[in-house]
């Protein structure tokens, strides 16, 4: 009888000093709602929440408020501990357990992430948002443990819909906020198409971050998103480059200028801090339009591109046009007729802009080369020797060793040349595709013979490429008495001459000939190229 009293008395005892050891209350009390909030807040109570959310003996509801209490409590030395000793709990609970459990966490936590950033009342502190907590460890929930948190397809569909409403609510704001345990950009990207569906409503005038809503809605949105993520860029761009917008923003500008204290500020000098101003603006919409693309923004871009600038507003207005067709680096569709042919025409016109011409050519070069070969090669007729130049280069960039003789038939037509083309041309031969020979093999047949502009172009190919080796392939033209084509007349930084060396000192020399070509230009730059030089 005394043994079996004893026996007793030592298992109470064995039981008092586990829950003592779980920091759960004694015999005679009751753990309640009360002690669950408390714990949140001291040392050792994390434990403690972790001790009711996984013991069965606990009711439902008072796990639930324990697994709330440790997604909810704040970051300790930096971290959220509360909420990865919330995920490591749950995975000791069995799943018949845990799905009721989470089941009352996941409104609760919908709720949390509905909170709106609140102002702080101190100016030299941010403000706060209340949301991070319930956004992080229902994002956790959904994804820690590989997903396997979470049985109930309805609920996590309740959470990834409130995840994606956060994400919009206050996207500017979240986007780089560094309290997150899971930064936004992760949230989306593993939401996918549904994370960015909300975030077109966000491109607005004067919206922040829209280079990173281009972005986002770019890698992850689906058509519909992406087309009215395109349209809204382009909105907002029409908006900018208007006479209503300059006119808005002149009151702003010059209560800027008051308060600043800057005097004499005529009206011409308010209008070029407007033109900046304004130009500012589109050039970051460009940035984002070029991150989306969507037909509404090419077709946008394409237009700007294509507009008649007026000689006095040339410089300006043709910078910004051709910033908006940089823009449409790898966008322009090429089974898209209308597209293609409106680039085409910026890239060929007589009165484009040099700048713009320029970026038109590049995206001609991203185009399929039997789409734009025919427009390439009528630029050989330009007055300008410049754009025949740049028209050449990008034919052979788009062309393989099988037609270089067309390349050198259409070359051959001209009467006028600067000698920077063969030089040129000549360089880029290197890196034409071989599908019918090595460059270096073809262009020997055009040494002795073919038209005199097609002749050069493969002496230019030794002035790049050639080494001290090469030298008796080209010695014996060093007495060719070939006129070399002259420059249009006016041209501009059109020129044949080459530096000399006499008598240790450099002057320059002009070129009339063939032979003066290779004799006084390239034959110095094979020279000072090792025979042991690697051909290209």
């Amino acid at each position: 009888m005394n043994s079996g009293v004893r026996s007793n008395r030592l298992m109470r005892v064995a039981l008092v000093i586990g829950l003592a050891s779980l920091g759960l209350p004694l015999q005679g009390c009751r753990t309640g709602a009360a002690d669950i909030e408390h714990w949140a807040t001291t040392v050792n109570g994390p434990k403690k929440l972790v001790a009711v959310l996984t013991h069965d003996k606990y009711p439902t509801e008072l796990r639930s408020e324990a697994g709330l209490a440790l997604a909810l409590m704040k970051p300790r030395g930096g971290r959220r501990v509360g909420i990865e000793m919330l995920t490591e709990a749950l995975q000791q609970v069995a799943p018949g357990d845990r799905a009721p459990i989470i089941a009352l966490m996941v409104p609760k936590l919908v709720t949390g992430m509905a909170a709106p950033i609140e102002p702080s009342p101190d100016p030299q502190h941010a403000a706060v948002d209340p949301s991070i907590a319930p956004k992080d460890a229902a994002f956790a929930l959904l994804t820690r443990a590989d997903g396997s948190l979470m049985s109930d397809e309805k609920l996590k569909e309740d959470l990834r819909a409130a995840l994606a409403a956060w994400a919009a609510a206050f996207f500017p704001e979240r986007l780089d906020d560094t309290s997150q345990m899971f930064g936004m950009e992760q949230v989306l990207r593993t939401l996918g198409a549904q994370g960015v569906r909300a975030l077109p409503e966000k491109i607005v005038p004067g919206g922040r971050k829209l280079d990173r809503l281009a972005e986002l809605i770019a890698d992850l949105g689906d058509e519909p998103t992406k087309l009215l993520a395109s349209t809204k860029l382009v909105e907002i761009a029409k908006q900018t480059d208007s006479e209503a917008w300059l006119k808005a923003q002149r009151a702003i500008v010059e209560e800027q200028n008051k308060l600043a204290g800057y005097k004499d500020m005529t009206a011409d000098r308010v209008d070029k801090q407007l033109d900046a101003y304004q130009a500012e603006e589109l050039t970051r919409l460009f940035v984002s339009m070029k991150k989306l693309g969507g037909e509404p923004v090419v077709d946008y871009l394409l237009a700007y591109g294509a507009q008649k600038i007026p000689a006095e507003d040339k410089r300006e207005l043709g910078k910004r046009a051709g910033l908006a067709l940089a823009a449409l680096e790898g966008r322009i569709d090429r089974k898209n007729p209308k597209q293609v042919e409106a680039i085409l025409a910026v890239a060929t016109a007589a009165d484009t802009p040099d700048v713009v011409r320029d970026q038109a050519l590049r995206r001609v070069g991203e185009l399929p080369r039997e789409l734009v070969v025919e427009r390439l090669y009528g630029l050989f007729g330009s007055d300008n020797w410049k754009i025949r130049w740049v028209a050449g280069e990008l034919l052979l960039k788009l062309s393989d060793t099988s037609q270089l003789d067309e390349f050198m038939q259409h070359i051959g037509k001209i009467s006028d040349m600067a000698m920077t083309e063969p030089l040129r041309y000549g360089a880029v031969l290197s890196a034409m595709k071989p599908t019918k020979g090595e460059p270096a093999q073809l262009i020997q047949a055009y040494l002795a013979s073919g038209p005199v502009p097609a002749r050069l172009i493969a002496f230019g190919y030794y002035f790049e490429h050639g080494t001290a080796a090469d030298l008796p392939k080209i010695e014996p033209f060093t007495a060719d008495r070939t006129k070399t084509p002259a420059c249009r007349k006016d041209a501009k930084d059109c020129e044949w001459s080459c530096s000399v060396t006499t008598n240790g000192k450099a002057e320059s020399k002009d070129i009339t000939t063939v032979g003066e070509f290779v004799s006084y230009c390239v034959k110095p730059a094979m020279e000072k190229r090792p025979a042991s030089a690697e051909k290209k």
